[in-house]
């Protein structure tokens, strides 16, 4: 797994203040860059549907992850993550097709 960078969190809490707020999105923008991609988008759509109405806008805020992406985390976990295979990250055919050599 490679490293990614941390996410600095654009909400206007973070803006604003330095208190609680900041530094849960902080934690949590830590946690996000070790996890990978079925990881951090599962973890996005769990908080979105703590946060209730408009937490997919504030997720994407906190984490910038697209607003697409975690309707999809949102959808997975409605479905109890059955059409989600634990041995693969992406669908089969799914990522960059391999070039081939001319």
């Amino acid at each position: 797994m490679s490293i990614r960078s941390i996410h600095q969190c654009e909400c206007k809490a973070c803006q604003v203040e330095d208190g609680n707020a900041s530094r849960y999105h902080h934690q949590l923008n830590v946690l996000m860059s070790q996890l990978d991609e079925r990881q951090r988008r599962w973890l996005a759509a769990l908080e979105a549907n703590r946060l209730g109405h408009g937490g997919t806008q504030r997720m994407h805020e906190v984490t910038g992850l697209d607003i697409n992406t975690i309707r999809r985390g949102r959808r997975e976990l409605a479905d109890n993550l059955v059409d989600c295979p634990a041995e693969r990250i992406r669908v089969v055919g799914g990522g960059r097709k391999p070039l081939e050599k001319k």
